[in-house]
This record gives C-alpha cells, structure tokens and sequence, in this order.
C-alpha cells in the first residue's frame, strides 16, 4: 500500500506524541516540519527523518506532495491553519481544542463540509484502547442507561505558564486545556447527548504559584512567571436533553493533597471507572460485583491512546470513513466550553 505524505505545523511539545505515533504506523511517511523557529523545526525533522522545513504552514500547504497535516499550534491558530489545510486539499489532525470560540467553530465546519477532505480533532482520550473496549460494554446495553458522569482532572501545582496561561493564545486556562479531554470522553461515552444547560464558575485564587520550591512541573518553552491571564481553577455541572448530568471540576493549580485525575460513569445497569483505574461495576444474583477488565493497560496510556489516534486517522485518510472525532463533534465541545465560561463571567445558568 501507498504511504501518505505528513506534515507536521507546530514542532512543540505535544508534536512529540504525534511525531512518534506517525512513525510507529507503517503506512506513513513523515515528510516536512513546520515551526516559527527553524532550529526546532530542524531538530523534529533530523530526529524524525523529514525531507523538508518550514518556518510558514502556507508554504507546506503549498507542497502538492503533502497529503495530511497535524496541527499542533497554539489554540488561537488551529481555526485559521485547519481551513487553510483544508482548502488546499489536505486532510487535517487538529490538536484539542478546535478552536478557541463557538463562531470559529462553526466558520471551520462549514469550510470542512464543503470539501471532501477528513477534519479529525485530536481529543486523544476518546482513542484509548481501554475507552474503546467499555464502549462495547456501552453499546451492548450491559451498562444500561447512564445518567451521570463524573470527572475531575486536578492539578495541585501544575499551571505550564508560557501560552497556556496567555489567554489570547490559548482561549482559557485548565478548562479549556484539561478539562476538554475528560468533558469530551464522558459525553462520548454517554452516547454524545444533546446539551440542555450548562451552569460553571471559574476561580483565579493563587496564579501561577511559581514561588513554590521542591516540587517540578511541565513549563511552556515561553515560560514567563509573570504572565498569567487565565483562570486557576473551573467546576461545572452540565445537563442533556435526556435528562443525564456531567459534573467536572479542573485545575491548574489548587491547595488539593495531590493531584487527581477521575472518570466515572453510572447508569441503570451498571458503572464505569476509567480514571484512575479502569473498572466495571454491576450485579448478578443480588450481588454487587466489581470487575477489572484485564487489559495491557490497566490505566490511560498516552502513547497507546496516540497511536491508535494516529492510526484511525491514517485509515480515515485511506478509506475517507469518517473519524471518530469529527469536525462536528469539536463544534458541540466547543459549545461546552464557552457556555460554561459564559456562566462563570454571568453568575448564571447558560441554557442551550
């Protein structure tokens, strides 16, 4: 089989993930590199053998040979880059989240729509190979109805400064950079029901807390402890259509033991556990039974999860199937996530 051609615009940290994934699918070519700094798009393109470099995406989109890119900017980028790639015929990983606003958004959906090209956005949690497995659970009716969902993604110290606290680059601070991936999962795996409501609020308490000593954290390459526009911390409760709820709270930094990562699931037959542990909860015979899938792994891998994210895309790009994160469904998270922020700023319930 042919190899599709890839490029890569945005040779920062999280491109790691997907330059790896890319070269552990065999269908694959990892053909150019696209950074603002030429040294590091030099770097990824030495240790990843790409033929050619760029310091602007539209020269690489330019390059008939390129079939699909991956867009790993920053977030206030990924609408602008997406429907350019678009346009000139490529076919599109995006890093979550889509973009930055619901106007955004539904502009790129439409630029998507009109062509007959595959816009697959990178919420990497629902590619999981454990996620995909209780989705069979899921879909066979073993977990009955899910009603409610719980998430939290908690970090104690852990705001990486740099652009992810610039709010005009990033679109907001953990809920826009954690949270989307455990909202994003539990709405998947409750069958993506339509938002009814949406009620949040949003704490900036403690700033970045770069005073703290002993303790490392992930920092932006643009780390800058002065610079920090985004909030600390972002709870909310969202309500569906069908009567099922999300709870979820996130933070950058919060005065928590330790931090806390959480997905439960629960519905009329059964519950779910994917964070930290993967578990299914149940009965038979009037007995409550906890069961632990064996898997190869028994919690989130992210290398795992990024492979196969790569992998479905390669095949969504061969086959023009359509992914299992469309364009469509990054436009109703995106919804979400501004209505939640619109709550906070309002001191009110956002309905839908």
């Amino acid at each position: 089989m042919s190899t599709i051609k890839i490029g890569v615009i945005g040779a920062g940290s999280i491109s790691e993930a997907h330059f790896n994934a890319y070269k552990g699918n065999k269908e694959v070519e990892i053909y150019a590199v696209c950074d603002l700094n030429e040294q590091r798009a030099q770097d990824k393109a030495n240790k990843y053998g790409a033929t050619k470099i760029y310091t602007d995406y539209n020269e690489l989109l330019a390059n008939p040979e390129i079939e699909a890119v991956s867009i790993c900017t920053w977030n206030n980028t990924h609408a602008e880059i997406s429907a350019a790639a678009i346009r000139a015929g490529k076919h599109v990983l995006v890093e979550k989240p889509l973009c930055r606003t619901v106007e955004e958004a539904l502009q790129l959906q439409e630029v998507v729509r009109a062509s007959n090209k595959i816009l697959q956005v990178g919420v990497v949690r629902r590619y999981d190979p454990n996620a995909q497995m209780l989705r069979k659970f899921i879909d066979n009716g073993d977990i009955g109805e899910i009603y409610y969902a719980k998430a939290s993604s908690i970090r104690r110290l852990g705001n990486p400064g740099g652009w992810f606290s610039d709010i005009e680059r990033s679109g907001g601070g953990p809920l826009i950079d954690i949270g989307v991936h455990v909202i994003d999962l539990c709405w998947y795996m409750m069958g993506r029901p339509k938002v009814k409501s949406v009620s949040g609020n949003t704490y900036r308490k403690l700033g970045n807390r770069s005073n703290i000593q002993n303790l490392s954290f992930y920092q932006a390459a643009d780390y800058d402890a002065e610079k920090n526009t985004v909030e600390d911390m972002t709870n909310a409760l969202i309500r569906f259509e069908n009567g099922a709820s999300l709870l979820v709270d996130v933070s950058f930094t919060l005065h928590a033991r330790k931090d806390e990562a959480t997905v439960k699931l629960f519905g009329t037959k059964g519950g779910l556990e994917i964070d930290p542990e993967i578990y299914i909860a149940t009965e038979k015979y009037d007995t409550i039974l906890n069961i632990k899938p064996q898997t190869d792994a028994a919690s989130f891998d992210f290398g795992r999860a990024f492979q196969s994210e790569i992998d479905n895309f390669i095949r969504c790009v061969k086959t023009g199937e359509e992914p299992i994160s469309p364009v469509e469904d990054g436009v109703e998270i995106m919804k979400i996530l501004r209505g939640i922020y619109e709550s906070a700023e309002k001191g009110e319930e956002i309905h839908f």
